[in-house]
């Protein structure tokens, strides 16, 4: 009875091992997912500036020949100025009226 006991132990035994490590292979290794998900997160935003540039697009050509010129003005001068925004000219900072 023990010799039956150790031949299927020591037949089940490789079956067993080789089990377990085709079960750890089966997944996606964390270095893949983060790939992916860097990926993901760049066409995702490559989308959004697409989709924001056609609306933008959609929106200059709503507008009549005016109205285009004036944005395209004001865009220039707020480029200009960057993040600080338009400032008041001098005298209207030394004169204007105070809230």
């Amino acid at each position: 009875m023990a010799r039956w006991l150790k031949r299927i132990c020591l037949s089940l035994l490789p079956l067993m091992v080789a089990a377990t490590a085709l079960h750890a292979q089966a997944g996606i290794g964390q270095r893949d997912q983060e790939r992916i998900q860097a990926e993901k997160k760049k066409t995702d935003a490559k989308e959004v500036k697409k989709e924001e540039k056609r609306l933008y697009k959609k929106h200059l050509s709503n507008q009549d020949k005016a109205t285009r010129k004036r944005m395209k003005r004001n865009k220039r001068r707020a480029d200009r100025q960057g993040n600080s925004g338009h400032r008041e000219p001098f005298f209207r900072r030394l004169f204007g009226t105070r809230h």
